[in-house]
């Protein structure tokens, strides 16, 4: 019992215990299957299976029954010559009024139909696959898109939180300078402006630190959004920023220009593909419509009628039946068909012109993408030393200002070049892995769906 109520007052324990844990490929499988668009999109596919299924519905056996019960209030007249009635009546005798009908009437019949033949039906089965095939692609684009998404949340995260680390350190570091300053300062030895400097610089750390922390806390926001987590549910990123290889990143990710590039590797080539296929689809339809069609009917019902409404349901009905086959040829329709074709194969020749603009644009985005990965990753590089040389120039700053051969003007200034540093260090490594996933988003290789 005393366990249980330790347990229940140590919240923090048992959100350690709720806590999920992800790498950034864990994060993108979760995204893919939890994210919202994706889960749209899969409902797209469905509904497009749906209408697949409902076009192979069309050459099955239309069955259907129809029934009535009809009230004659007024029956009309029929007017019949008199010598109708009387041979012997006058040519110029008024005709007679005769009423055909009876007050009441009923009828019951049931048909079927079925088709035998249309040439565009057949051409319609195969655009059906392919109807298919960019339904799947289209949930694959959106599975990019999240993707994408994730993995500069994700990065977002790591660079911050590796920021916080170092801030640390600092405020650990310049704290430490700070009571020195201040014991030295109560001894005589330092003047009390020294002890005010650091005090502004420690202050002005701390409020940077806080900042971060409330960056850290929306980029978790972020990433718990793309990934289709509540706002509220606690995650652990289990990389860590400084096991990244850049010299492996700039192996595997900086390709040479001159490269042939698979377009296949991109789902949007790939999708347009798919559309062009079904606007080529679209043009042959209609030349299929100039084909005859062929479908054949049978029917069968009864059918009564009586002056009396009881009558309807205790006198004999009379049954009927028919079959037959329906052709129909289409001759001349005002020229419907042929602008409607011509219409049709205007649209084919866009969608092959976009076909060969986004080949120039996907070359585009990957000479794009490998130089200003190799902007990025030399820009890294060089205020990763920047940051290395600030450091040592603060080291020996404060060795020199503890031996009293430095002023305390040139201690601030060396840390404050440091935290500059540090801050270029940290847009530069932010923009070399946000110019990563673009770049492996340009060469195809951001989510290929294991």
């Amino acid at each position: 019992m005393i366990w249980l109520l330790s347990l229940l007052s140590s919240p923090g324990l048992l959100l350690a215990q709720d806590r999920q844990s992800f790498s950034l490929n864990e994060a993108i499988r979760f995204a893919v299957e939890h994210n919202i668009n994706v889960k749209n999109s899969v409902l797209d596919a469905q509904s497009a299976e749906g209408r697949i299924r409902e076009l192979r519905g069309v050459a099955l056996p239309q069955v259907s029954a129809s029934g009535q019960v009809m009230d004659n209030l007024i029956i009309q007249r029929v007017f019949l010559p008199a010598v109708f009635f009387d041979p012997k009546a006058s040519p110029d005798a008024p005709a007679v009024p005769v009423q055909f009908g009876v007050n009441y009437s009923g009828s019951l019949t049931g048909n079927l139909n079925q088709l035998l033949f249309d040439a565009s039906y057949r051409l319609g089965l195969r655009a059906a696959d392919t109807y298919r095939q960019l339904a799947q692609k289209n949930i694959m684009a959106s599975k990019v898109t999240v993707a994408e998404q994730v993995a500069k949340a994700y990065y977002s995260v790591l660079v911050n939180e590796q920021q916080l680390k170092l801030l640390d350190l600092n405020i650990s570091r310049v704290d430490t300078l700070y009571q020195n300053t201040l014991g030295l300062n109560k001894q005589g030895f330092a003047e009390k402006i020294d002890v005010s400097r650091l005090e502004v610089q420690v202050n002005n750390l701390k409020a940077e630190r806080q900042n971060v922390q409330n960056l850290i806390e929306l980029s978790y926001y972020l990433l718990k959004f793309q990934m289709g987590l509540g706002i509220n549910d606690n995650i652990a990123l289990t990389e860590d920023i400084k096991d990244i290889d850049l010299d492996e990143v700039e192996r595997t990710t900086v390709q040479p220009v001159t490269e042939q590039f698979d377009y296949n590797q991109r789902i949007e080539f790939a999708t347009l593909q798919s559309q062009i296929e079904l606007a080529d689809l679209d043009v042959q339809s209609v030349a299929k419509r100039y084909y005859p069609t062929l479908s054949a009917f049978a029917n069968y019902g009864y059918n009564t009628g009586r002056n009396q409404f009881s009558h309807l349901f205790t006198d004999a009905w009379f049954n009927s039946s028919a079959i037959g086959i329906n052709l129909s040829i289409p001759i001349f329709d005002g020229f419907q068909k042929r602008y409607q074709a011509q219409q049709k194969r205007f649209t084919l020749q866009k969608t092959q012109n976009s076909s060969i603009l986004l080949k120039n644009s996907i070359d585009l985005q990957i000479r794009q993408a490998s130089v200003t990965l190799k902007n990025s990753l030399q820009t890294l590089r060089t205020q990763k030393r920047n940051v290395d040389l600030a450091k040592e120039v603060a080291r020996v700053t404060k060795i020199k200002y503890q031996e009293g051969v430095g002023s305390n003007i040139e201690v601030l200034d060396a840390e404050n070049s440091f935290r500059q540093a540090q801050n270029n260090y940290f847009v530069s490594l932010y923009n070399f892995l946000q110019t990563k996933v673009d770049a492996d988003k340009a060469s195809g290789k951001l989510y290929s769906g294991q």
